[in-house]
């Protein structure tokens, strides 16, 4: 029997080399995979003990607060959640975030096509104020949105809770920065039409924006779903109570003798369902219009 030839044996060797750097690589893999699930865990868990605390007594949940098992297990929190005024508060927080959400999205859009497009005097200087008013803590100006609430005399109406935060430099600027990123020459087409400014806006401009809209709408339905600062100031009529100023009470024992945590952690899960379905959904625009806007920054 005659040996192998040199052209036999040649490429055995590089195969044998990549099935040793296969084993680096797999390595790498899962080390890579067991990272993530561990910040996935760490990001899961205060869920769960929100869950399993909502399944506690008020002692139970006070002592053992990181518990996972219930000592002993209650529906008491959700019984008494679904005989309180939760469900007021629950409308008034679809009332609140639907309005200021639809206020947003246009007047946002109206503002940053405007600084994007319109030429007029002082519109770098407008723009510069927008970044400073970002860079403004909310809470600074509480006490002002409530002395302006007084004198207007809209203080403990749906006017108070909606009108002052209708408008969000944020979304001014997510919305400046997309409309930059469209070609003028799509408007100029359309101005030769014989298209007006708004009709550019309203027809042309704003249907290509939909990822920058789509984005803003998230943000603004977080935003005003989660919104407690503003609300707190804007009334203390309980029948004007959103769903976080309600909950708040809970846990400050406004609401009933001592902090009701099962009642609050019950209450918080369903809060989160809304805010989580509107961002499952339009996740994927919601990352394309960010990304846009921080790509023209």
């Amino acid at each position: 029997m005659s040996a192998p030839t040199k052209e036999e044996t040649t490429p055995v060797e590089p195969q044998i080399q990549a099935v040793g750097e296969s084993k680096p690589s797999r390595l790498k893999t899962y080390g890579f995979y067991g990272v993530l699930l561990f910040f996935a865990i760490l990001y899961i868990y205060p869920f769960i003990i929100q869950l399993v605390t909502s399944f506690k007594t008020n002692p139970d949940a006070t002592n053992n607060s990181l518990s996972l098992r219930p000592d002993p297990f209650t529906t008491q929190a959700w019984e008494t959640l679904a005989t309180s005024d939760f469900p007021t508060w629950f409308g008034n927080s679809v009332i609140v975030t639907l309005s200021v959400t639809i206020g947003r999205v246009f007047f946002c859009s109206l503002a940053g096509y405007a600084l994007a497009r319109l030429k007029f005097r002082g519109r770098v200087a407008l723009f510069t104020g927008l970044l400073a008013i970002m860079a403004v803590p909310g809470i600074v100006l509480l006490i002002p949105k409530f002395l302006v609430l007084n004198y207007l005399g809209i203080y403990n109406t749906y006017p108070a809770l909606i009108v002052p935060i209708m408008i969000d430099a944020a979304g001014i600027f997510i919305m400046k920065q997309f409309f930059e990123s469209i070609p003028v020459s799509v408007e100029e087409a359309a101005r030769i039409d014989g298209a007006g400014t708004f009709r550019i806006f309203w027809s042309v401009v704003l249907p290509m924006a939909k990822p920058a809209l789509i984005t803003l709408t998230i943000l603004s339905f977080q935003g005003s779903w989660n919104e407690l600062g503003h609300f707190i100031i804007a009334t203390n009529n309980p029948d004007l109570y959103t769903l976080t100023r309600g909950v708040a009470g809970f846990t400050t024992g406004a609401l009933g003798s001592g902090n009701q945590y099962p009642i609050a952690m019950a209450a918080a899960l369903l809060m989160t369902i809304p805010t989580a379905m509107v961002f499952i959904l339009f996740q994927r625009y919601f990352t394309q219009g960010a990304n846009t806007g921080a790509e023209k920054g």
